[in-house]
C-alpha cells in the first residue's frame, strides 16, 4: 500500500507531475514569422518553376509549356517520345531558349544576392554591384577584347574570360583603395567603388571612341548594356554553381551581416571584426559579379531594386532575406529577358534597358515609402 508523504500530501516515491509547457507571446510571434518566411520561399520557388517552361515557350515560334516540359523530360531521361513536336521546336528549347532562360534566372539571383550583401556592407540603400566598379572593370576588358582582340591575338572565345579578369582586377583595386592600414570603413568602400567605376567607364568610352570599326563599337555597347544571347548550357550551369556557392557563404555569414548592417560598434561588441568581414564578403561578391558579367554583360537595377522588395516581404534579417531576394531576382530577370527578346521582335533590346525601364518605377514607389528621416 502506497504511503502518503506528510509534507507534500502525495504518495511517497511517486514522480511529481511535469510542469505544463507555456508558450510566450515571443515564441508564438517567432513561429509566425518563420512560417511567413517559408510560405514566401515556397511560393516564389513554385512561381519560378512555373516561370521557366512558360518563358522558354514564349517567342516568335510559340511553344506550349507542356510541350517544353515533355521535351526536357525526354532529353533528360532518354525515354520514349510521349508527345509530338518538331525538330526545330526541340532545337529551340534545348539550344536557344532553354539555356537562355536558365542563365537569366542564375544572373538575376546572383545580382540580387550581391545587392543584399553590398547594402549590408556599406549601410547604403542605393548600393548595388555597380558600386564596386566590378561591372565597369568587366566591361572595360571585354571592350578591349572585342575592339582589339584580333590584333592582340585574343579570340572571341576569350571574351568571357576577359570580362571575368576585368571584374576581379576592379574588385582588387577597390579593396586596396578602401583599405587603410587594417581598417576598411563603409564610407571608404563606397568612395573607392565610385571612383574606380567612373575611371573604368571613361576608359571604356575612350576605347569605343578610338576604334575605327563601327560594328565593333555597337557590339561593345550591347555588351555593356547586357544580353543573354550567348547563353549555353555550360555557361548556365557554371553560373548557377557560382550563385549557389555565393548563397551558401552569405547564409553562413548572415548573423554577422545583421550586426554589421546595424553598425560597426554593434558588430565589435559581438566579437566580429568589421574590416575582416567586409574584406571576405567583398571578395566573394566580386567573384560572383565577375562571373555574372562574364556570362551576360552589365545589367543594372536588379541588385538595387530586388533587395528592397524582398525586405518588404520578409524583413531585414539576412537569413530570411537572402533566399527570398535570390528567388525574386531570378523571376524578375527571366521576365525582363522575355520582354527584351519579344517586345521589338525580330530585333532584340539590350537587357539593361529593359531592367532600367522596369526598375525605375519600382524605385520611385520605394522612395515614396521611405521614412522621411531616411
Amino acid at each position: 500500500m502506497t504511503q502518503l508523504d506528510p509534507a507534500l500530501g502525495e504518495p511517497r516515491g511517486a514522480t511529481p507531475p511535469a510542469a505544463p509547457l507555456v508558450f510566450t507571446g515571443d515564441d508564438l510571434e517567432h513561429g509566425k514569422r518563420t512560417r511567413h518566411t517559408w510560405l514566401w520561399i515556397a511560393g516564389l520557388l513554385g512561381a519560378l518553376l512555373i516561370t521557366l517552361p512558360v518563358a522558354v515557350g514564349l517567342g516568335p515560334v510559340a511553344i506550349e509549356a507542356g510541350t517544353v516540359i515533355q521535351i526536357l523530360r525526354q532529353h533528360l531521361t532518354g525515354g520514349q517520345m510521349i508527345g509530338a513536336w518538331t525538330d526545330s521546336e526541340e532545337s529551340i528549347v534545348l539550344l536557344l531558349r532553354g539555356p537562355r532562360v536558365l542563365l537569366g534566372a542564375a544572373v538575376g539571383a546572383g545580382l540580387a544576392l550581391a545587392g543584399v550583401a553590398l547594402q549590408a556592407l556599406t549601410r547604403n540603400i542605393l548600393a548595388e554591384p555597380y558600386l564596386l566598379g566590378v561591372t565597369s572593370g568587366a566591361s572595360t576588358l571585354s571592350a578591349a577584347s572585342i575592339l582589339f582582340g584580333s590584333a592582340a591575338g585574343i579570340g572571341s572565345a576569350s571574351l568571357a574570360g576577359s570580362a571575368f579578369a576585368g571584374a576581379l582586377a576592379a574588385g582588387i583595386a577597390v579593396f586596396l583603395l578602401a583599405r587603410v592600414g587594417s581598417q576598411m570603413t563603409s564610407t571608404r568602400l563606397v568612395l573607392a567603388g565610385v571612383s574606380v567605376g567612373y575611371v573604368l567607364h571613361a576608359l571604356t568610352s575612350l576605347l569605343i571612341f578610338a576604334s575605327d570599326d563601327p560594328n565593333a563599337g555597337r557590339s561593345v555597347l550591347f555588351w555593356t548594356l547586357g544580353s543573354l544571347g550567348q547563353a549555353t548550357v555550360q555557361s548556365a550551369l557554371l553560373t548557377w554553381a557560382v550563385v549557389l556557392g555565393t548563397l551558401v557563404l552569405l547564409l553562413l555569414w548572415s548573423r554577422p551581416l545583421d550586426a554589421l548592417a546595424i553598425g560597426d560598434s554593434t558588430a565589435q561588441t559581438l566579437g566580429i571584426s568589421p574590416a575582416k568581414l567586409r574584406a571576405a564578403v567583398m571578395v566573394v561578391t566580386a567573384l560572383c559579379v565577375g562571373a555574372l558579367v562574364a556570362a551576360s554583360g552589365g545589367i543594372g537595377f536588379v541588385g538595387l531594386i530586388i533587395p528592397h522588395i524582398a525586405r518588404l516581404c520578409v524583413g531585414s534579417t539576412h537569413r530570411k532575406l537572402l533566399p527570398v531576394a535570390a528567388l525574386l531576382g531570378a523571376i524578375f530577370l527571366v521576365w525582363a529577358d522575355v520582354l527584351a527578346r519579344t517586345s521589338m521582335a525580330p530585333q532584340e533590346l539590350p537587357l539593361g534597358i529593359v531592367t532600367a525601364l522596369l526598375g525605375a518605377p519600382l524605385l520611385f514607389v520605394l522612395v515614396r515609402k521611405l521614412n522621411p528621416t531616411q
